[in-house]
């Protein structure tokens, strides 16, 4: 083939670099790591707040399954509801779990959930 470079050399050796259009930040610009040391999970879109270190998914799986015990609730750091809850389900013989079934539903579908700091809880 006329033209073609001798194998191991680089085609476009010679040619100018061509440079991004203005206003476009320079290739690998972007951070891989968030930079606010504050927010080592990342900040919440809507609310602006950091994540949490505690983590939604097994918020509310831990208080779907083990709610009667208010595990989901001390995971995030609500020692009182936790307790509120496991009076509820022992003193109505287990009734009153639903409570705790109903707050992992909670747990798991809102996305604004937060923990006992005041942060929202992360996505998995």
């Amino acid at each position: 083939m006329a033209g073609s470079p001798p194998p191991g050399q680089n085609p476009y050796q010679g040619y100018p670099q061509q440079q991004p259009p203005q206003g476009y930040p320079p290739q690998g610009a972007y951070p891989q790591q968030p930079v606010n040391p504050q927010a080592p999970y990342g900040v919440h879109p809507r609310l602006g707040l950091p994540y949490s270190d505690k983590q939604k998914l097994v918020a509310g799986l831990l208080q779907l399954f083990l709610g009667g015990f208010g595990v989901g609730r001390f995971y995030t750091g609500h020692t009182g509801i936790a307790i509120a809850q496991i009076a509820v389900t022992w003193l109505t013989c287990g009734v009153g779990a639903l409570w705790p079934l109903i707050d992992g539903i909670i747990m798991l579908t809102n996305d604004e959930f937060l923990d006992a700091n005041g942060l929202p809880l992360r996505p998995n």
